[in-house]
């Protein structure tokens, strides 16, 4: 019998919670468990049986460099598969992110994708907390971070960065914070982690800016 993959353990035990059925039906790279339950609703009744499919990617990570001298931002373009399945241009504007190795520390993670994807050295960081993705059908978390940098000119803007093994190919981008904020504004930024990071940036820039001088 194959052993059960190590990214999709069965379902933890909640009170009110009956797991009738736990199975994985597909063992890639990221498993698919098919998970049939029913769950005790707030009035105390019994729900009606359900069945969910459950993506197991895990724990992740972005970070969003912040140069706080020149007041500038970096992020990142990349082609998405499912932006364009989606019905959306396939080429991202994101902070840099990637999935948490296993034992790895959040930070320690973030520090290594930003390297990998920019290849730009951090400074301090600010913790913005930790969110799901995709409550609905994934079990993906993401922990946030705004991280110090010393961005160059915009001269260094549209280098390419990424692993070659994952056939990453990945451009640099460099804004002042001003047009960082504006792509919100203009709903020109369709990637939720990195919307996420530049409105906390807006928000507590001053401080950042005083305090990481």
């Amino acid at each position: 019998m194959k052993a059960r993959p190590a990214k999709a353990p069965r379902i933890p035990p909640y009170p009110g919670l009956a797991v009738e059925a736990d199975e994985v039906v597909w063992d890639g790279r990221f498993p698919v468990q098919r998970v049939r339950f029913t769950y005790a609703r707030f009035d105390g009744t019994r729900s009606a049986p359900l069945t969910w499919e459950l993506w197991r990617r895990g724990p992740a990570v972005a970070m969003l460099p912040y140069d706080p001298r020149r007041d500038r931002v970096a992020l990142i373009e990349q082609f998405r598969l499912p932006a364009l399945a989606a019905g959306q241009p396939p080429i991202l504007r994101e902070a840099p992110a990637g999935l948490i190795e296993p034992g790895e520390d959040p930070e320690a993670a973030g520090r290594r994708e930003v390297q990998e994807e920019t290849g730009l050295t951090l400074g301090r960081v600010e913790s913005l907390g930790d969110y799901l993705l995709m409550q609905g059908g994934c079990d993906e978390t993401i922990a946030l971070y705004v991280a110090e940098a010393d961005l160059p000119d915009a001269a260094a803007a549209g280098a390419t960065h990424g692993l070659a093994a994952e056939g990453e190919d990945i451009r640099l981008l460099i804004l002042p914070a001003e047009d960082a904020f504006a792509l919100i504004e203009a709903q020109a930024l369709r990637n939720a982690t990195a919307a996420l990071c530049l409105m906390w940036l807006r928000h507590h820039r001053a401080r950042l800016r005083e305090e990481w001088r």
